[in-house]
């Protein structure tokens, strides 16, 4: 079988800045000098696992403001192929801090620029200039704010009626509207399923493990008999459940000395959907994307393996 050509595509592009320090004191001026800067966001991180796996792949997203060439020049040194549209809006930058004596990683996030007039349109247009030369599609994250609202599930139609094989690691309204297009794999982690099913702060929601396997299977039951699409659900450094042949099952995680965990997520995509793509069975799928998101985590670089 000849290797799959994946499009990632992801419309919200990060720059991210990880700072590592032995300790933290609240409150005080806390100093480094072990820190990085790298081109991420959902779709950079799928893209560029997919390239170190020897996968060939292409990144789709918008980009704009003064540090797009530093973007770019990013992407390019760690090999990752991009196309982009213009959006008019800075990339935003989010932040990792890493305290060892703690042994935690902090995110602090910023909210996406909203993106200018006519951004959707640009990147539906780019869209349909590469979709052609691609064989899958793994669509990652949220969307900026200013895209149309039906962003998202239109690209996701496009790539069904291209004939392309989907795989999507999305939630909320974004992925309700897309499930009709049969993807071949949803990837949410838990949080993200369950928000996607269930209205913020519904008091009725029960979280003990029980019930949350009873909800998960139901989900995995209805999107495999109603969409044609498999379900695996990550839990961090917990068991992945995955909905195969009718049950609910488990892979468990190795015991790990995680160091950043930034881009685990998206390395276990990559994985997952280049196994699948392979021929892989659902199973190892899963147990190729726990392999690659504890890789990531044991190291400093978010959204690598490497």
């Amino acid at each position: 079988m000849p290797a799959s050509r994946f499009l990632a595509v992801c419309l919200n592009p990060v720059i991210q800045n990880t700072l590592v320090f032995d300790r933290i004191l609240r409150g005080e001026v806390n100093r480094t000098g072990e820190h990085r800067v790298d081109a991420s966001g959902k779709g950079v991180n799928v893209a560029r696992v997919l390239g170190q796996l020897g996968c060939e792949a292409l990144y789709l997203a918008q980009l704009g403001g003064p540090t797009r060439e530093w973007f770019l020049a990013m992407c390019e040194a760690d090999g990752v192929r991009t196309r982009w549209a213009e959006s008019n809006s800075e990339i935003r930058v989010c932040t990792t801090v890493i305290d060892r004596a703690e042994g935690h990683a902090t995110e602090l996030v910023e909210e996406a620029r909203t993106v200018g007039e006519g951004t959707t349109e640009r990147l539906l247009a780019e869209y349909a200039l590469v979709l052609p030369g691609c064989d899958a599609v793994i669509v990652s994250g949220t969307k900026a704010a200013g895209f149309a609202e039906d962003t998202i599930p239109s690209i996701v139609r496009l790539a069904a009626q291209a004939g392309k094989r989907i795989y999507l690691d999305i939630k909320g309204a974004d992925l309700v509207a897309s499930l009709p297009f049969r993807p071949v794999l949803v990837k949410p982690n838990l949080e993200e399923l369950l928000q996607t099913r269930s209205p913020v702060g519904d008091a009725k929601l029960v979280r003990d493990e029980a019930s949350l396997r009873a909800f998960v299977a139901a989900v995995g039951r209805e999107y495999s008999e109603s969409f044609g699409a498999s379900l695996i659900v990550t839990r961090g450094a917990r068991s992945t459940w995955y909905w195969e042949d009718g049950e609910l099952r488990d892979c468990p995680a190795s015991k790990i000395e995680a160091i950043n965990p930034t881009g685990s997520g998206d390395s276990f995509m990559a994985g997952a959907a280049a196994a699948m793509e392979e021929g892989g069975t659902l199973k190892e799928a899963v147990a190729e994307g726990m392999r690659l998101g504890s890789l990531n985590a044991q190291r400093l670089k978010p959204g690598s393996i490497l």
